[in-house]
């Protein structure tokens, strides 16, 4: 296939922006990767919660994904599921992490979180308010690149 076809492909099987935000939207690991000083990647995986704009992020202050942000704030994000190749389906996001809010979060008001903090308790706990460990803290992925597959449509093509 040629690159022009591939490329097409490719379009045809991106996600539109509504299947893109009920896709993240139910789902609910991510894998999240980063960048250490010396230029070795790390990749963990995350729960996460999708607000239209931005993914957020809900992290242990004391990890090393922590610690990497710190120093560099480049980010990219996976989230994708299917077991054989024609269910295959992700959203890949890059940017810049921010980080929002204290750290690490207490429940102290902070009304950017009060969304990502409302979508997070019900998504995971099943709950109206968000618990606050002490242990975690909250980033923002308001992303620079999305990319999406939905090899369902392979089908139709």
């Amino acid at each position: 296939m040629t690159q022009t076809g591939t490329q097409r492909r490719g379009r045809r099987i991106m996600m539109s922006d509504a299947e893109r935000d009920t896709y993240l939207t139910e789902q609910r690991t991510c894998r999240v990767a980063t960048v250490s000083s010396d230029g070795a990647p790390h990749i963990g995986a995350l729960w996460f919660v999708w607000d239209g704009t931005s993914l957020w992020l809900y992290s242990i202050t004391r990890s090393r994904r922590w610690a990497q942000l710190r120093k560099d704030p480049r980010i990219a994000v996976v989230v994708d599921d299917g077991t054989e190749y024609a269910e295959l389906r992700g959203v890949e996001l890059t940017g810049t992490a921010a980080f929002v809010g204290e750290v690490p979060r207490t429940g102290e008001a902070c009304p950017e979180l009060d969304r990502p903090e409302a979508l997070f308790a019900a998504k995971y706990f099943h709950l109206d308010e968000m618990p606050h460990d002490g242990r975690h803290a909250w980033l923002r992925l308001t992303p620079d690149s999305v990319v999406s597959w939905d090899f369902r449509k392979l089908a139709a093509l």
